[in-house]
């Protein structure tokens, strides 16, 4: 069986749906389908179900097709959602260049914290980390600063199901310890990583919270021991909140 055939139903509608988008003109189903190599009648079929639910239109009374308005307004939405990634990213420029190191935008995933989105510092001398990164939750900023914000019942269940790997000698590998640290975090509003997770680096993060005031993503900061001291970091904190309170009011306004 041809590799075209395996491709799922609905990834072929969305196929279809790109190739007519990136067109510069009206297409039919049968050119449409030279980029694809499906059987010809399945590519008809979608067509005809793409143009009765309103995402594509023929032109005239011609075989060919264009977008139509459902599809255009799908378009327009995406565009128009795309601002919150650019209001971000800009406040994330804006907080590299005042704290002087890089900074990261992280979200809790199922196994530990994921980059999202960075700001690399403009110095010879890094620790890279770069988008996509998944990071642990029990010694680092962002993944301590995401279980502070659990409920201490829910954070207690939490700590309890993770294992507290040691990756230096000063990674939390006792429970008991590690709820203490996130007590305190949560008092303070927010994390350190005083080398936890790697040797020679330290970092800071704050959280940013929806519009509800639930945690939705970590703030953080983080440079090496030869250029920032955990005290150098902490200087950093309020600078942090004020960027993640920003953060905070673009979801809002997004929303």
């Amino acid at each position: 069986m041809p590799d075209a055939e395996r491709i799922p139903t609905n990834l072929r509608t969305l196929l279809i749906l790109e190739i007519l988008g990136k067109s510069d003109g009206a297409m039919t189903a049968t050119e449409i389908n030279e980029n694809l190599g499906l059987p010809k009648q399945t590519v008809h079929r979608l067509c005809t179900t793409l143009e009765k639910n309103g995402f594509i239109v023929r032109q005239g009374n011609s075989r060919r097709f264009l977008p139509a308005r459902r599809l255009r307004d799908l378009g327009a939405g995406i565009l128009h959602n795309s601002r919150l990634h650019i209001a971000r990213r800009q406040i994330l420029r804006e907080l590299a260049q005042e704290v002087g190191e890089t900074v990261n935008f992280v979200v809790p995933e199922d196994d530990g914290m994921s980059y999202v989105d960075r700001v690399e510092t403009d110095w010879v001398i890094r620790i890279q980390l770069p988008i996509g990164t998944h990071v642990p939750f029990h010694c680092t900023a962002s993944g301590k600063c995401f279980m502070a914000s659990l409920a201490p019942k829910a954070r207690k269940r939490f700590v309890d199901a993770l294992k507290l790997k040691p990756l230096t000698p000063k990674t939390h590998t006792d429970q008991a310890a590690l709820l203490t640290d996130l007590s305190a975090i949560a008092d303070r509003g927010y994390s350190l990583d005083d080398q936890e997770f790697i040797d020679g680096m330290v970092a800071i993060a704050v959280p940013v919270r929806d519009p509800e005031g639930r945690f939705m993503a970590a703030l953080a900061c983080h440079g090496p021991t030869q250029r920032i001291s955990i005290q150098d970091a902490v200087a950093r904190k309020d600078v942090l909140q004020n960027a993640a309170r920003r953060l905070s009011e673009t979801i809002l306004v997004a929303e």
